[in-house]
């Protein structure tokens, strides 16, 4: 594996005030080791007196070596989909509840970058979405998902009817109040809350997980990561939809409007510290195994 990680980025959730602290901690950690370090302006506002470089993110993700990522699940969510294009790895350290994506702990940071900077780790890939709305017959947005790509209603109270269709076949024309389509990374995510299934993410596979199904037969399913998802908004009564991606990404949809999502090419490359365990993570997140 690779221990030259000699050129290191800092990301960082924007406006938390836990962030600044451990961030210069950071800053000195990696300055004791001889690191270079790079700030994206999420990180630089943290510590404005840094005479550190500031780039912006695409720069970053093609100077660094490696980039650190400091807040929770959110803050990797936004930054993965700027970095995976670039291939440069990621490691969070995590701010806030446990996460499935940032697992260093800040209290155990210095010792477990101690053994990631000197090689010892687990990298794994991890699968993005790559969503495009046509309107028309032209191309109306394009952007990227680490956890799911989702059509839902927007602002009424009424269902909203979807045309599904994988690899050009019918699947289904569902009454609902949307769908979610997610990587087996955001399987645990808005997913699990619809009833869909945790897929390990180590799986090559997406699941569909309707919303408040009008049809109590219509079940989240299952499909291979390289098949094609179409769904095409139809007329109704109903002022408007949305596209979300990760929750952070908003495109209105009309009636007629047609997403297409297909897995990314690029994945993005996740480090973890030795002894990673993502039943471990299950376990802890959802209490299994605990005794009353």
């Amino acid at each position: 594996m690779n221990s030259s990680f000699q050129r290191i980025g800092l990301i960082s959730k924007y406006g938390a005030t836990t962030v600044g602290a451990t961030l210069r901690r950071l800053i000195e950690y990696l300055q004791a080791r001889g690191r270079e370090i790079i700030l994206d302006s999420s990180a630089a506002e943290h510590v404005p007196d840094t005479r550190l470089s500031c780039v912006e993110r695409q720069a970053l993700a093609a100077r660094c070596d490696l980039v650190i990522v400091v807040g929770g699940d959110g803050t990797i969510l936004n930054a993965g989909r700027s970095l995976a294009d670039a291939g440069v790895p990621l490691v969070g350290v995590n701010l806030g509840r446990l996460g499935f994506l940032a697992d260093v702990s800040p209290d155990l940071m210095t010792d477990q970058l101690d053994q990631i900077l000197t090689g010892e780790y687990a990298q794994e890939e991890r699968a993005l979405l790559h969503a495009t709305v046509q309107r028309d017959g032209e191309t109306l947005s394009t952007s990227d998902a680490l956890n799911d790509v989702v059509i839902h209603k927007w602002d009424v109270a009424r269902m909203i009817e979807l045309e599904v269709r994988i690899d050009e076949r019918l699947l289904n024309t569902q009454r609902s109040d949307g769908l979610i389509v997610a990587t087996p990374t955001g399987s645990t995510a808005y997913a699990l809350s619809g009833g869909g299934p945790i897929l390990h993410p180590s799986l090559d596979a997406m699941v569909l997980v309707p919303i408040c199904p009008h049809s109590l037969n219509n079940r989240p399913i299952v499909i291979n990561e390289t098949s094609t998802v179409e769904i095409t908004v139809h007329a109704g009564d109903y002022t408007q939809a949305q596209l979300s991606c990760d929750g952070q990404v908003n495109v209105a949809l009309l009636p007629g409007d047609r997403v297409s999502i297909r897995k990314k090419t690029h994945a993005l490359k996740l480090i973890h510290p030795p002894g990673y365990d993502y039943y471990e993570i299950l376990r802890r997140k959802f209490g299994w195994g605990k005794t009353s």
